[in-house]
């Protein structure tokens, strides 16, 4: 049975207590913070001299192309900025896909691509489906990207009452993208997500937000454009995707993730199947199965799951999640099982099949 949409608004820090799970931290969850502490910090000493550079010269790298696209969208109120990547440069028919169903939804969008080169074919296909199309150099990837691009987003549009900042590190759509879109524009104003992680406190996960209210999309744009733009990936993730939730929510805005992680894991709880598939994705949660529901759901707090790859499963099962994440899917970094099995949740009424994923995953040198 498939779970209802709904937006889930992220919890608030308490003042002393864990993010997370907003209790006190475990031994366990100590030794959690302790060794993620050391890896930001390994990570902070070897892009530090990198990362001075960047601050004494400050400078706004421009475009290596921009052009207009077929449809400029003059006056348009909602726009979209979509991230590219991929080592030949090709612009895969999923891409070319996802981009048309961001133009179905009334957005004006801005492909931004960090390829060395593009074929002209693909070049000119983006452009029939965009208003703007831009290259530019491979740094500081999504954050980066956006942070670039928005002198020119201000230029032409101003402040939009929407502003969706998306890339193209998702497989799919695997189901219908008109129910989630329409779930979070019935959210009001705020900034808005689809997945809600843990590590690191709760954030919105970046690889789609939705922006709505000229406010909340005001804030979002000063945040993005004076961030700091790291060498590290590791320290992006923490200025720019952690950071983000929690700066919006001390302005006020409300903050909300389509699939919230409480709403997952207590699907988890009340699915044997699921249950042992989390045991078995990572050694801390063997136990999951001797506990009480109340103690399985205290542990995945204490030892947050990255929703997108642990949870992969039920997302698309029992939640209708439109996306499977490409890293996932091409290198399976956490060894989690049962991955290989990914193409039995794509259906055969899929808005993007399994061959087209396949092409995707052959065109980036990912199948």
């Amino acid at each position: 049975m498939t779970e209802p949409l709904c937006l889930t608004d992220l919890q608030q820090p308490v003042a002393g207590k864990r993010d997370a799970g907003l209790r006190l931290p475990t031994p366990r969850g100590l030794l959690h913070l302790l060794r993620r502490a050391v890896f930001l910090g390994t990570a902070v000493v070897r892009t530090l001299p990198h990362d001075v550079l960047l601050l004494i010269k400050k400078r706004h790298t421009l475009p290596t192309r921009m052009e207009d696209g077929y449809e400029p969208g003059v006056g348009a109120e909602r726009i979209a900025l979509y991230v590219h990547y991929s080592a030949n440069g090709l612009v895969s028919g999923m891409v070319r896909y996802q981009l048309d169903l961001l133009r179905q939804a009334g957005f004006a969008t801005v492909f931004i691509s960090m390829a060395a080169t593009i074929p002209e074919a693909d070049w000119q296909a983006v452009r029939g489906l965009c208003a703007l199309a831009i290259q530019r150099r491979n740094f500081g990837r999504d954050f980066g990207a956006w942070q670039d691009v928005l002198p020119e987003v201000r230029r032409r549009w101003g402040v939009p009452a929407e502003l969706m900042l998306v890339n193209d590190s998702v497989l799919g759509p695997i189901r219908p993208m008109a129910p989630v879109l329409e779930a979070m524009r019935a959210g009001g104003e705020g900034l808005f997500g689809l997945t809600e992680s843990l590590q690191g406190g709760p954030h919105l996960q970046s690889y789609m937000l939705l922006a709505r209210g000229s406010a909340v999309v005001a804030d979002l744009m000063r945040f993005v454009e004076t961030m700091f733009v790291s060498h590290s990936k590791w320290l992006l993730i923490e200025l720019g995707e952690i950071r983000l939730s929690r700066w919006m929510r001390k302005r006020g805005h409300r903050v909300a993730a389509l699939f919230g992680y409480d709403r997952l894991v207590q699907a988890v709880l009340n699915d044997p199947n699921e249950r042992e598939r989390v045991m078995a994705s990572n050694r801390h949660l063997r136990g999951l199965g001797r506990l009480s529901d109340d103690r399985c759901a205290a542990l995945l707090l204490d030892w947050p799951l990255n929703p997108t790859h642990h949870l992969w499963h039920i997302l698309a099962e029992q939640f209708d999640f439109p996306f499977l994440k490409t890293e996932l899917v091409a290198r399976n970094p956490g060894h989690l099982p049962d991955v290989g099995e990914w193409p039995s949740v794509v259906r055969s009424d899929s808005p993007c099949p399994v061959p087209m994923l396949r092409a995707h995953l052959a065109s980036v040198g990912a199948a």
